[in-house]
């Protein structure tokens, strides 16, 4: 079994060859975040750049303030958020108490920017989380007891999981990434532990595994609609505990969201679903027929994230109102957890310069 430790033993930061997003402290590493968007920025909008500063909105922010310096076109693409400035969004304790209704749906916790310094900071980012999975990808594929990731996305209808799935997981390459949505379970799989159908697609090393929904649907619909009694609901707590510990003991990286969208902006996303003929594909008349539950979801979910954040795995809860809040926040925690895991590229196993020599010998 791999450990963090063991993964970093084996990296040499003085390698030139290393991409290191990580770098000596949070400044340096964003620093390189930036630059590989940097280079893209450039080649777009040119002209766009120019009429702008021809209509002097190139050093205007719509939002300035003695307290928040102005964003301008230049700036945004430039800005690297302080320790003031990541989104952190709501982290849980293993000893957690709380009620999830405490938390705002619409708060922004650890960035102080508007939707459009997010959207900025979501591209910025993307090369960052490209580069550090295929590093994951290249040094543990393959590998027996290698790392791995695991991301379980929990939240109500609406809440924009399909969001993170495009915004988020969708900047990495896809052969090193595994989606799974869980849906009701079929007449086989009820026929087996609650864990069984899970089991199978749990990350294999050097891989991302994301979970759209999860095993913790068979504690939340369960308890609201009474289909479990509390004895059955607090051995698949304990259970589900213990397959979290199972996962992490191994060498994957589990990271849990619930992303915590309010009632109101719920009835909001699913009239517009709709209002617009091409969203009617997304509308489930039985959405609404959950919403009548809400308070007991609600209920559900703080009972459920009290009793399964733990050391190994705690519980992140992400504002979902703002989207784009939520995909930078899921964003954030996706960096950290592979930049703990500080994955290096494999050194060849090869005499490179022989393999020159013999490539060359083809070209002449």
């Amino acid at each position: 079994m791999a450990t963090t430790k063991k993964a970093k033993s084996g990296s040499t930061k003085k390698e030139s060859k290393s991409k290191d997003v990580k770098g000596k402290d949070r400044k340096s590493k964003d620093l390189k975040r930036k630059d590989a968007k940097k280079k893209d920025a450039k080649k777009k909008d040119t002209k766009k750049k120019d009429t702008k500063k021809k209509s002097g909105k190139e050093g205007t922010s719509k939002k300035s303030s003695a307290s928040k310096p102005a964003v301008t076109t230049e700036t945004a693409a430039l800005r690297i958020p302080s320790a003031e400035q990541t989104p952190t969004a709501f982290r849980l304790g293993a000893d957690w108490t709380g009620e999830v209704t405490d938390l705002d749906p619409r708060a922004t916790p650890g960035f102080a920017g508007d939707k459009t310094d997010g959207k900025k900071l979501l591209v910025l980012r993307d090369a960052a989380l490209d580069d550090l999975q295929e590093r994951l990808y290249a040094a543990h594929h393959g590998e027996k007891g290698g790392r791995s990731v695991l991301l379980v996305v929990q939240g109500m209808d609406t809440s924009g999981k399909g969001g993170i799935m495009r915004h988020v997981v969708g900047a990495v390459d896809p052969q090193g990434v595994d989606i799974t949505a869980f849906k009701a379970p079929t007449p086989a799989e009820k026929r087996h532990d609650f864990l069984w159908r899970i089991r199978k697609h749990t990350p294999v090393p050097g891989k991302i595994a994301v979970f759209d929904r999860s095993h913790y649907e068979d504690v939340l619909i369960h308890r609201v609609h009474g289909w479990a009694d509390e004895e059955e609901i607090q051995r698949r707590y304990e259970a589900i505990n213990a397959f979290e510990q199972e996962l992490t003991d191994a060498g994957t990286t589990v990271v849990k969201v619930m992303l915590h969208i309010s009632a109101q902006e719920q009835g909001e996303r699913l009239m517009e679903r709709l209002d617009r003929a091409d969203k009617h594909w997304k509308f489930n008349p039985g959405d609404i027929d959950e919403r009548a539950h809400w308070e007991a979801y609600m209920e559900a979910y703080t009972r459920a994230l009290r009793a399964t954040s733990t050391e190994v795995a705690p519980w992140t809860v992400v504002p979902a109102d703002r989207k784009w809040y939520a995909r930078i926040a899921v964003q954030e925690l996706l960096l950290e957890a592979l930049e703990d895991i500080d994955p290096q590229w494999p050194v060849a196993e090869f005499d490179v310069a022989e393999q020159k020599e013999r490539l060359r010998a083809t070209m002449d």
